[in-house]
């Protein structure tokens, strides 16, 4: 199963973080069921990695308007977005 990193500029990490926290039904519907890590630094960049039961799913929605908004809301700057898509593995 693939884990997703995104990665982004925010305005305010604490204001994006309180925000991020809301969109639980949102997350739901990109079949996310196991926990999101997420961690912010002191130059307002925050990432998040889940890991999505179903990765189509989880891109279309990524892409939607519904997406669009809650970012927007949360103060992300849009255009420094960052996806990695984590589909391989190492064995060490």
């Amino acid at each position: 199963m693939a884990k997703v990193i995104i990665t982004a500029e925010v305005e305010d990490a604490a204001k994006w973080e309180k925000g991020f926290r809301t969109h639980g039904d949102l997350f739901k519907k990109m079949s996310i069921s196991k926990p999101i890590h997420l961690g912010t630094n002191d130059e307002n960049e925050a990432c998040i990695c889940s890991e999505p039961d179903d990765l189509d799913k989880y891109m279309a929605i990524l892409n939607s308007p519904a997406t669009a908004e809650a970012m927007a809301y949360d103060g992300v700057k849009r255009d420094t977005v960052k996806v990695f898509v984590l589909d391989k593995e190492m064995n060490v």
